[in-house]
């Protein structure tokens, strides 16, 4: 089975690794980072994601990294829309996800500018997001949040998912969420299982602790870690990686396309 999402009322085919530029709006990124209420920092960062090749975008307004501390409702929704106005002005048929565990700022970044996909790292924690992704019928990225049974996990949310109608899903085993760090590589070693699930994968573990606490390094450091770990997915299942470094993740699906075909 060909991996397939819907997007602008298009097919996009993910049997060919994209790449998911993510863009931090908060202040508080291990990463470069960008205010969102300033227009002249946040348009040159989304120009370059662009630039090298980035197929989407997830904004994030709230930072999810564990032990960090959630943002009241408001200020979330203060960053994410100027950080979409900004994105959505400059590139419009970009497609967008937004990086949220609320279904209140799901349903305002839809009705307001029309987003793309929906990235929620709490694994549908949020009662109210279950009916509203049934409304808006957008895909949404499926996130196993903790240590638990991975398939049971999925198999159990899938079903609710596509007994409330929404079709595209994508899963994201959550490297980093709950895990430790053997487990996140045990994970990463045996991502070909959730293949069984028949649905798209996609991996988010760009500069994360599992790579720089094995290396000794620091996050601004683990960029030769992460292009590692990434071929490693993609070898795996991977379809999307999300990624802070847009030009070396595309570097290396290239380079998995030239080995394994």
């Amino acid at each position: 089975m060909t991996p397939t999402i819907h997007i602008h009322s298009q097919i996009m085919d993910l049997s060919v690794p994209k790449i998911m530029g993510i863009m931090n709006a908060t202040p508080d990124s291990f990463a470069v980072h960008c205010s969102a209420l300033d227009r002249s920092a946040l348009l040159p960062y989304v120009q370059t994601l662009v630039e090298e090749g980035a197929d989407m975008i997830d904004i994030g307004a709230c930072s999810t990294r564990p032990g960090s501390k959630m943002v009241d409702l408001e200020e979330e929704w203060k960053r994410m829309s100027a950080a979409l106005m900004v994105v959505k002005s400059a590139y419009p048929q970009m497609p967008i996800s937004i990086d949220t565990v609320r279904a209140e700022i799901v349903r305002r970044a839809h009705d307001e500018f029309g987003i793309d996909m929906v990235n929620d790292v709490s694994g549908l924690a949020d009662e109210d997001m279950l009916p509203l992704l049934q409304r808006i019928g957008v895909p949404y990225i499926l996130t196993h949040p903790r240590d638990e049974d991975m398939l049971s996990f999925f198999s159990y949310q899938l079903d609710r998912l596509h007994r409330a109608g929404v079709a595209d899903v994508i899963i994201d085993p959550g490297l980093c969420f709950g895990k430790t760090l053997s487990q996140n590589y045990t994970i990463l070693r045996e991502m070909n299982q959730l293949q069984l699930l028949e649905c798209p994968i996609m991996i988010g573990l760009s500069r994360k602790s599992m790579i720089y606490n094995v290396l000794g390094v620091t996050a601004q450091e683990a960029l030769n870690g992460t292009t590692a770990a990434h071929m490693a997915a993609l070898k795996a299942g991977a379809n999307i990686l999300r990624v802070h470094d847009v030009s070396e993740a595309k570097q290396t699906v290239q380079i998995y396309k030239t080995i394994y075909g």
